[in-house]
């Protein structure tokens, strides 16, 4: 990652959480796709779970048919049950899941939620709540595809009417239906001040 003299991130690489699975609608594959597809497009590394199915899959196959770079971090207890991606630019074998994500987030200048389950959301919950502890200055956004998220967004704000969640936390959230849109607002991303200022990791999650 590299910043800017005024300050904002410079997106190289974009860390993508989606689904192991395809979902109901035929529209979360075609959006996976032009994900993948857009990222590559832009020069820009793809940076993801590494596993071959599901949106995960899509997207990461998307990437490498326009050009793109695509590196993929999955736990050992994965490869093993022979679900990683076998034609990545790049493949980092990890321990366990906590490892999975700390690499992810070293890799990635920024974090896009698709469509998934409780794995997606805890990966960009995590994302999320780093940014709020000042462990990173990274953006966070949602590609609400025909309002998947509509109702997570609703709850996000009621921790906020209710006291839990500082609202320039909450607005820092990008939300949209276009990755083309999240990309150009991700180049332009400035962050909300940290709740307690810059924190190191390592001695922070440690304590």
């Amino acid at each position: 990652m590299t910043t800017s003299q005024q300050g904002l991130i410079c997106m190289n690489s974009i860390a993508i959480f989606c689904g192991s699975a395809l979902g109901t609608d035929a529209i979360f594959e075609k959006v996976a796709r032009l994900t993948g597809e857009t990222i590559a497009k832009k020069g820009k590394t793809l940076v993801y779970g590494g596993g071959r199915s599901g949106l995960m899959g899509i997207v990461a196959d998307s990437a490498l048919a326009a050009g793109g770079q695509v590196i993929g971090v999955i736990p050992q207890g994965l490869v093993d049950r022979e679900l990683a991606h076998p034609h990545l630019t790049e493949l980092y074998v990890v321990k366990d899941m906590h490892e999975r994500k700390t690499k992810m987030a070293d890799l990635s200048d920024g974090f896009i939620a698709l469509p998934g389950g409780a794995g997606t959301l805890e990966e960009i919950f995590e994302q999320w709540t780093w940014a709020q502890l000042g462990i990173h200055l990274k953006p966070c956004a949602f590609l609400n595809i025909e309002g998947f998220y509509n109702d997570l967004f609703k709850f996000i704000q009621l921790t906020t009417d209710k006291g839990f969640t500082k609202s320039r936390f909450t607005d820092m959230l990008i939300e949209s239906e276009s990755i083309e849109e999240i990309l150009n607002i991700f180049e332009n991303y400035q962050a909300p001040e940290p709740k307690w200022g810059m924190v190191d990791r390592q001695e922070f999650l440690s304590q």
